[in-house]
């Protein structure tokens, strides 16, 4: 079978909601409108992919980049040209095949983004932890590298959910911050003016070729929280830490959220965004069983018994608009250093 075709049907399967749901973005974005197109920026950048998933060269930086201006002037969506390069043995004659891939910036779209809404934090969890090991288990117990071999040059979220998150970035991290994105991937969903307007913004993730191709990231580095829960960051580093819909994949949250309290500075926090959306084969088990105000509590307890945090405040800040019945919500944990 065609690499390039067996890669481009990977990354079409893992854009489907979870369970088989309706593909995301599922209309073909021709080469007619990305070219004409007056609405979206654009720039390239290059994947190579060769017979196994492990010789996948890194996405290259951006070749062009964009300037953000103030937020109402600025594109609603941002298309990447990704090169797809094969066959590039020693008797040369690659092939390559284009790809595009969109980027939401959560501006100038047609949604509007309430004030968000406080959803209080009731539960009352035990002096010490209550869950057991089985708590923690996922359905795919094999190694996540493995899972996560090929990017996924998708989101997770609907565009709504997406700015709406975007748009709280805005309004709730002050400029000159450090920032720190747990979990992160090829989008952090961060507007497009704070790599000029934040001091640091560094990430670690699964996937080195998402992040590579994050264009938002002043420093990465791959990590497998699973494996291991340090962050590779010294002590009072970060003003922010943020994390993306990712929360239900970890099967270690206590001693991860310590690691972030002691990368966080006295007094920064971290903003925890959720939504209703997962790979149910790695989220762990009682994620599955619970509903969204739930993982909320869920959340709160892990703070709970990682320590170190004041009281946790959670919102909702779903986007508002046409056909907002269907929007994906999505819920913010946020939790400030002692």
């Amino acid at each position: 079978m065609n690499i390039c075709r067996a890669i481009n049907t990977i990354l079409a399967l893992v854009a489907t909601r979870a369970e088989g749901l309706s593909l995301l973005n599922s209309k073909p974005l021709s080469r007619y409108i990305f070219l004409s197109s007056s609405a979206s920026a654009c720039f390239s950048a290059v994947l190579v992919v060769a017979g196994e998933p492990e010789s996948c060269t890194a996405f290259e930086d951006a070749k062009r980049k964009i300037a953000p201006v103030a937020g109402k002037d600025n594109p609603r969506y941002l298309d990447y040209e990704l090169e797809m390069k094969y066959g590039d043995g020693p008797a040369g004659n690659p092939r390559t095949r284009g790809m595009f891939v969109r980027r939401y910036t959560g501006d100038n779209t047609p949604f509007t983004f309430p004030e968000p809404r406080p959803i209080r934090l009731v539960k009352e969890w035990p002096e010490n932890s209550p869950f057991e090991p089985e708590d923690f288990y996922r359905a795919d117990q094999n190694d996540d590298a493995w899972f996560y071999s090929v990017p996924r040059l998708v989101y997770h979220i609907d565009e709504p959910a997406a700015s709406a998150l975007t748009q709280y970035y805005r309004k709730n991290i002050k400029p000159g911050s450090a920032i720190l994105d747990i979990c992160s991937s090829w989008v952090s969903h961060y507007p497009l003016e704070f790599p000029k307007v934040m001091k640091r913004i560094s990430g670690t993730g699964m996937s080195k070729y998402e992040l590579q191709a994050n264009d938002q990231l002043t420093d990465f580095q791959a990590k497998n929280l699973n494996d291991d829960t340090a962050l590779p960051y010294p002590d009072s580093s970060f003003d922010v830490v943020t994390c993306v819909v990712s929360i239900d994949y970890l099967i270690h949250p206590i001693e991860l959220l310590k690691e972030v309290n002691r990368v966080l500075r006295p007094g920064g926090k971290i903003i925890i965004s959720q939504s209703n959306r997962c790979f149910p084969s790695k989220a762990i088990a009682m994620w599955l069983k619970m509903n969204d105000r739930q993982h909320l509590e869920l959340i709160n307890a892990y703070f709970q018994y990682a320590g170190g945090f004041k009281p946790r405040k959670a919102f909702d800040i779903t986007a508002s608009g046409e056909g907002s019945t269907y929007f994906d919500p999505m819920f913010i944990v946020e939790a400030e250093k002692k």
